[in-house]
């Protein structure tokens, strides 16, 4: 269902019943450690696939740092040039 690359894969699914009575297939709440990380300061124009790139050569493993990071949106990270976040050791 999702790539290997992913932070879903392999991820256990619960099936739910929305309001209207519809069963709903969704991937369980994962519940994340502290990794190991270090800063990284925000510059303008900056997006995670492109710290992600910079940072692991792999532009596809944003979702590493957006986990380490405690932000509810992944987006609101990179919005404001000049803010320190943590990019993780090991993606």
């Amino acid at each position: 269902m999702f790539t290997k690359n992913s932070r879903y894969n392999n991820s256990p699914t619960i099936t739910v019943t929305s309001d209207e009575g519809e069963s709903v297939a969704a991937v369980k709440l994962r519940l994340l450690g502290q990794p190991l990380s270090r800063p990284a300061v925000v510059t303008q124009g900056d997006q995670l696939d492109v710290i992600s790139q910079r940072r692991f050569r792999d532009g596809t493993r944003y979702w590493h740092i957006s986990d380490a990071n405690t932000e509810l949106e992944a987006n609101a990270l990179t919005e404001e040039p000049g803010r320190t976040i943590k990019t993780p050791e090991q993606g």
